[in-house]
Order: structure tokens, then C-alpha cells, then sequence
């Protein structure tokens, strides 16, 4: 097959599909049910390659930047983009850079409902394909959707408790079919990259950054839920999994978001405890492997971040672990990246560490000019240049998107959190929550007719639960009290409980009176709440580790999640409809003493 006829076809393509979308309808979206179309070696290599012959070096470029865009359309200007890019709209964006891709948020108003992300989406492809180049090369249109905490798009698109619930869950079959669902309703958006699954074991209860976003302490747990939610994502949603944060981000006291934390794992311990999941990745064949800001002394002693590290990643993740995969950075606006360098020299030093695609340049006139003159300067020797837009041109192909850019609307109802999708995730999610410790026999609670408070973290969490416990009828009072409740909160919420049968209090990180809560509220809010004398459930919305913290607690459930699926879920729990089975995913440590274990792995009660 010549490179002209595949040329040709794909423009045919191309054009079919941007008539489908201008005519208001789009072929049944047969190819994201049932896995990524099979790939033609011939037709792949053609179009990769007439496609670079063709580009020009300021395209090639374009092709290892993915960045976000305000707006949520692609034609309408929002001021935003003007600062960073010179442009106003985010079609505009695309097509002066010619990007790779571009990343979703709700901050950039990129992920308002359904039916505005497909459209954004197509308008953004159609940006793409429509450029006054030789070349049309469709976008990777990429969003963080782990689940859990981090959830980018919210309801009605289907949510799950996110990694440690399902560590809980143990079940590598639910994590491949919550990665499924997750994936079929992404690609139904228009979303073709999904920077998940984390691929960190989180064994620092006091990792402010991970956490709950990991599946477990336990490396082999972590790595048997990574690889099968690979497969979920890749196989059976058709959307491109990335693993995060390679070396590894589970050890860690700081959060690489605002500092520049150190790993001080030696070269054997990286092997047993960090590397499995990202193996697990590779041996699944992981389109995507995401750096970390960080540094891993045993790696590489130059004290430069894994991101910047030739050694890293092309001495381990390429010539040691043998990823053939796109590798692509955390965000560059993150400051473990920025103290050392400029935005333009992490750009450069980046790629010619092994980064193929550079996410989120604070900088990009710089970043981008600045690889442009490192290319014709031969410091980016050419041939590197191709080798990088060659994997990136790979994954598009190979994921489908070159064939089919475009999404159709129409088709959203049938795919976006169906009752079907609904239904599994409530299942999966009734089989995570952990009862920890129940030593008065206060659970099961026999709600109906009772009056109850719901008090503690969260205005949406608090609602839900009580609404929850209100539809199995009880006579619910719901008090929020925040993150950081002031004491004058605290004595609200203990005067609420006064006429009350029972307290359900929620808490969202309360060991971390750092940043979380400085004034250590949650803890005095659940200290005086037993101290009514009232049976006292204490439901841990994200980290399990809060019951070290919480002395006197006799009622714990962990959820991993303040998501409304883990909230409607632990009322399930409370009352009894459904009986806990969840087992710790991590060991949860005694309150300053990490060597000593309070609750190990594995533990969790049923009733």
C-alpha cells in the first residue's frame, strides 16, 4: 500500500466524519463498546510516516505539547487564554501550535455536562483537522478521571469510590470494570486519554499528595489492580490509560504540587516496593507512562527531578523496564519541576531526558520557541525529534482516533451513566467500605424512626449521607462543620446532637492539622461528640488512616471517598442493607510511631 493511497483514505476519512457531524448525527458508537478497532501494520505505518515526511518542524512540535484551554466551546473567546497563549478561543490555540493535545478541567470550564464536553471535543478536533497544513493530525483529548478524588466529570457520568476503595474491594475484576465503564463513557465525550490509573504504592500514611489515590501499601495489590484496570481502560473502553508517577510518588511527606520532595528508597527497595504496578503496566502494554517531580537519589544523583532524569527514563522505564510507550510529564506548572530551571530549559531538558510529550507548559511561547532552536540547533538531534512524534502518531492510530475523531452527541444518553453503569457502580462500591472497628455493636443502626445527626466534613458529603439515611427513615439533622471546623462550629454541632438517637460524623483527612486543619477541629469535633454519651459512627471520607487520631472512637467505617456513590454506599452500611466486606488496603499506623501497626492490612469486619 503506497503512503499517497493511505494519505488519501485518511483525508476521505476524515472528511466522512466531519460530514457526519455537521449533518447532526454519527455512526453507533460500536467501536468504543467493544475495544479498540484492529490495527492494519501496512495502513499504520503508511499514515505514520507520510505524516511526518510531510510536517514541518514547527508541527512536529506542536505534537509534544498537551495543554489546557478556557472555554467551553472552541470558538468562543474567553479572555484567559490571551495571557498565555496571544489567542482568545481554544480552536485558535490549537491551530497556532498545532498541539498534540489538550487536557480538561472543571477550572478551564472544560467539563460542564455531557453533552458540552462532546461538543467541545468535536470543536476542538475540527480546530485540528482543518489547518492550513499539509498535515491533519487529530488531537488526544486527555482529563484526569482516576475516580475517587480525583474525578474531573462529575454526575451524570458514572463515579466510582476511585483506587483504595477498590484495593479495599480486592477485586481486579471490579477495578477492570470500573476502568471500563469509566473509559466507554470518556470516549463518548470525546475524552481519549485518561491520565489514570495511579500507579504509586502509597506506604507513607502521610503522603499528602496520594494516599487514597494509590490501591494499596502492598505492592503486589497495587500492581494486580493496575494492570487490570489497564486493561478496562484500554481493551474494553478504548481510551489510552497512564500510568502515574513514575519512579513512584508513594513515599513522599511533600507534595510535589508546591515543593520538591526526595525519595530515599534505595536502588533494591525501588525494585520491591515502587516498581511492580508500572511493570504490571508495561506487561498489559500501557499506551501512557506520566513522570514525577521528584527525586530518587538511588536513580540518579544528580539531584536533578525524575522528569528532567535521562537516567530515569530512558535508563529505566526505556532501556530496563522496555516501555515503548509516549511518556509524558506531570504538569510543568508544578513547582518540584520549577526550581532548578526556567520553563524553557525544563521544556528542552525534559525531552532530551526521554519525555516525548510535554504536559502543560506555564511558558508555552517560550517552551515552544525554545525546543523549536534546540531542534535547529542540533542540541534535539532530529532523528529524536521523529522518534518522539512517531509514538505519539502510534497512539493515535492505534487508539482509533485518527479514524475517528469526532463523537456524536446523540448517542451520549446511551453510553453516559446509563442505570446500567449506575447499578454496577453501586455494586462495586457496596463491596469496598471497611468496617474497622465496631465494639459496642452500634452497626448495624436500625434507623427508621430515629432521629439522627449527620455532622462533620463536607456540605455536599453531609447532605448526601443524611438524605441516605432519611430514605431509610430516619429523621435526619445535617450540621456541616468543614475541613477545619472553628470551635464555635464544634459546640454547634454538639449542641445539634443534644435530643438526637445516634451522630454519624464524617471526617476528610483528620491527621493532617498541617494543611488540612490547622486547628485540629475534626479531632475536638469527634472528641466531644462521644463525650454526649450518644452512639458515635465515624465514617473516614478519604484517608483510613484518621481512627490513629481519633482515641475513644468505638464505631469507624472507611469509604476512601467522599464521592456521592461511597457516601449513599456507608449509609447502606449503617443500616445494614448491605454488610460490609471491604479489607484494609494499607496498614494504618499508630499516631507518631509508623513502625508500630494499630489496624494491619487485611483487617475488616462484617456483621
Amino acid at each position: 500500500m503506497s503512503t499517497s493511497s493511505v494519505s488519501r483514505r485518511t483525508v476521505v476519512a476524515a472528511a466522512a466524519a466531519a460530514a457526519v457531524l455537521a449533518a447532526g448525527t454519527a455512526p453507533a458508537l460500536a467501536s468504543v463498546r467493544s475495544g479498540p478497532p484492529p490495527t492494519n501494520p501496512d495502513a499504520r505505518e503508511g499514515w505514520v510516516a507520510s505524516t511526518i515526511a510531510r510536517m514541518t518542524l514547527p508541527e512536529k512540535v506542536g505534537q509534544l505539547f498537551i495543554q489546557n484551554v478556557y472555554g467551553k466551546d472552541a470558538t468562543t473567546p474567553d479572555s484567559r487564554n490571551i495571557p498565555l497563549y496571544g489567542v482568545a478561543t481554544p480552536a485558535e490555540v490549537v491551530q497556532k501550535y498545532h498541539l498534540g493535545g489538550v487536557i480538561y478541567f472543571a477550572w478551564t470550564d472544560s467539563v460542564q455536562n455531557p453533552p458540552q464536553i462532546a461538543g467541545l471535543s468535536n470543536g476542538l478536533q475540527k480546530a485540528a483537522l482543518s489547518q492550513q497544513s499539509k498535515v491533519d493530525v487529530p488531537l488526544q483529548i486527555a482529563t484526569d478521571q482516576e475516580q475517587g478524588v480525583v474525578t474531573r466529570i462529575g454526575p451524570p457520568a458514572t463515579q466510582f469510590p476511585g483506587s483504595m476503595a477498590l484495593g479495599a474491594g480486592r477485586s481486579t475484576a471490579d477495578a477492570r470494570t470500573a476502568a471500563a465503564i469509566t473509559g466507554e463513557e470518556l470516549r463518548a465525550m470525546g475524552v481519549n486519554t485518561d491520565f489514570a490509573p495511579d500507579a504509586d504504592v502509597n506506604v507513607n500514611p502521610l503522603n499528602p499528595v496520594i494516599g487514597t489515590r494509590s490501591f494499596s501499601s502492598r505492592p503486589d495489590l497495587a500492581a494486580q489492580m493496575v494492570g487490570a484496570q489497564v486493561d478496562g481502560y484500554q481493551k474494553d473502553g478504548n481510551v489510552s490509560a497512564t500510568a502515574k508517577h513514575f519512579p513512584g510518588h508513594g513515599d513522599t511527606a511533600t507534595d510535589s504540587h508546591v515543593a520538591f520532595p526526595i525519595i530515599t528508597h534505595t536502588r533494591e527497595q525501588w525494585e520491591q516496593i515502587d516498581a511492580p504496578p508500572f511493570k504490571a503496566a508495561i506487561a498489559r502494554g500501557i499506551d501512557m507512562i506520566m513522570t514525577a517531580h521528584l527525586n530518587v537519589p538511588a536513580l540518579d544523583d544528580s539531584g536533578d527531578p525524575a522528569t528532567l532524569s535521562k537516567p530515569i527514563l530512558t535508563g529505566v522505564l526505556r532501556n530496563e523496564l522496555g516501555f515503548k510507550g509516549v511518556i509524558v510529564t506531570d504538569s510543568l506548572g508544578m513547582q518540584g519541576v520549577r526550581d532548578k530551571y526556567g520553563d524553557s530549559e525544563v521544556a528542552v531538558r525534559a525531552l532530551s531526558a526521554g519525555v516525548d510529550q510535554l504536559l502543560m507548559s506555564p511558558s508555552m511561547d517560550e517552551a515552544y520557541g525554545a525546543v523549536i532552536g534546540a531542534v535547529e540547533s542540533g542540541r534535539i538531534p532530529m532523528a529524536d525529534l521523529d522518534a518522539k512524534v512517531r509514538r505519539v502518531l502510534e497512539l493515535k492510530w492505534d487508539r482509533g482516533i485518527v479514524a475517528k475523531p469526532y463523537v456524536d452527541p446523540a448517542a451520549l444518553d446511551s453510553v453516559v451513566g446509563t442505570p446500567e453503569h449506575l447499578a454496577t457502580a453501586d455494586a462495586i462500591t457496596d463491596r469496598t467500605t471497611t468496617l474497622v472497628k465496631n465494639d459496642d455493636k452500634t452497626l448495624p443502626l436500625a434507623v427508621s424512626g430515629k432521629k439522627v445527626l449527620v455532622t462533620g466534613y463536607g456540605v455536599t458529603t453531609t447532605q448526601t449521607l443524611g438524605d441516605a439515611l432519611k430514605a431509610q427513615g430516619a429523621a435526619t439533622t445535617v450540621k456541616q462543620t468543614g475541613s477545619s471546623p472553628t470551635d464555635a462550629q464544634v459546640a454547634a454541632a454538639v449542641a445539634a446532637a443534644q435530643g438526637q438517637d445516634a451522630i454519624v460524623v464524617t471526617t476528610m483527612k483528620a491527621w493532617d492539622t498541617s494543611v488540612t486543619d490547622p486547628r485540629g477541629g475534626q479531632q475536638k469535633l469527634v472528641q466531644q461528640l462521644q463525650a454526649t454519651g450518644k452512639p458515635v459512627v465515624v465514617v473516614a471520607t478519604r484517608d483510613p488512616y484518621d481512627i490513629a487520631y481519633l482515641p475513644g472512637t468505638s464505631t469507624y467505617l472507611a469509604t476512601y471517598s467522599y464521592s456521592p456513590v461511597a457516601i449513599e454506599s456507608v449509609a447502606r452500611v449503617i443500616t445494614g442493607a448491605v454488610n460490609p466486606s471491604g479489607k484494609l488496603p494499607v496498614d494504618i499506623p499508630v499516631k507518631g510511631d509508623p513502625g508500630t501497626v494499630l489496624y494491619p492490612f487485611g483487617h475488616g469486619l462484617s456483621y
